[in-house]
């Protein structure tokens, strides 16, 4: 005889079966833009970056978030042609690694030029593990943040796995969040570092809502602390995926430092188990 009872809990597990269907798991990904941090790409884009640009292109990608090198943000290539060129690719290059150093006007000025929306601090300013010294670095973000609005770029600040050390019973990162303005300093959450911290992404999307416009998706060998391909790591790439609205994402770049065969080879991979969740 099927009680009310049975029917609830049948009904419960249909529903909860259907969370995991490929029809319903495809929807994680398919309404998705992702783009590549080109730290990933380092090597070649220094020795030919409109070949490597292409590359990327043909991978799937339609973001770029630049990073710093020997030739500069761009990578040799000027401001606007950078931008011209992701452009003509089908891409956009819509935020760049940088540092908040005496150069800071001009990186302002370049990313403008570029045609790239968001700024992001790749590293602690200072290097000091205190309390105090973190809401110092919060005032510098703030007012990087103002100067940034003014001309229409967004700043924002990259997680390493340091900032979630604690003094006096509070976590670093915690202090950073708290003393920055919102509207003025908008965070990009490194997935991997946080969890090599100890730390559950989704524990910070939830006490910050909305506070992450930005992510760096990545997998990580945890007995190593490097990355590796997505799946082959301590990542539940699609557990974070199901709860990217709670974190206000709205650039996932996905990052990979170190390599099974080659960049190309190892972003292929990653791309083919996004499109296969």
């Amino acid at each position: 005889m099927k009680t009310r009872r049975n029917f609830l809990k049948q009904t419960s597990l249909f529903s909860a079966a259907t969370l995991f269907t490929p029809q319903t798991s495809f929807s994680l990904t398919k309404n998705t833009s992702y783009g590549v941090q080109l730290y990933s790409f380092r090597d070649s884009m220094l020795e030919n970056p409109k070949k490597t640009l292409e590359e990327i292109a043909s991978l799937g990608f339609k973001e770029i978030e630049s990073a710093g090198s020997s030739k500069g943000y761009y990578y040799g290539l000027a401001p606007t042609d950078m931008g011209k060129t992701c452009k003509a690719l089908g891409m956009k290059i819509t935020s760049g690694h940088v540092h908040l150093d005496d150069k800071f006007e001009q990186t302002m000025e370049d990313a403008v030029a570029s045609g790239q929306e968001y700024l992001i601090c790749s590293s602690m300013p200072s290097d000091g593990q205190t309390i105090d010294n973190y809401k110092k670095v919060a005032e510098q973000f703030n007012i990087a943040g103002d100067a940034c609005k003014k001309i229409g770029l967004k700043f924002g600040y990259h997680n390493h796995e340091y900032e979630f050390e604690s003094e006096n019973g509070q976590v670093l990162y915690d202090v950073l969040m708290d003393n920055t303005e919102s509207d003025l300093v908008h965070m990009e959450l490194d997935l991997g570092w946080v969890v090599v911290a100890g730390k559950d992404p989704i524990d910070y999307f939830k006490k910050y809502p909305g506070r992450f416009p930005l992510w760096h998706l990545k997998d990580m060998n945890m007995e190593e602390k490097v990355s590796t391909e997505f799946g082959k790591g301590a990542i539940d790439i699609e557990h974070m995926l199901i709860n990217k609205e709670l974190s206000g994402v709205k650039h996932i770049y996905i990052e990979q430092e170190e390599y099974a065969s080659t960049p190309f080879e190892s972003m292929k991979y990653n791309m083919n188990f996004l499109k296969n969740i």
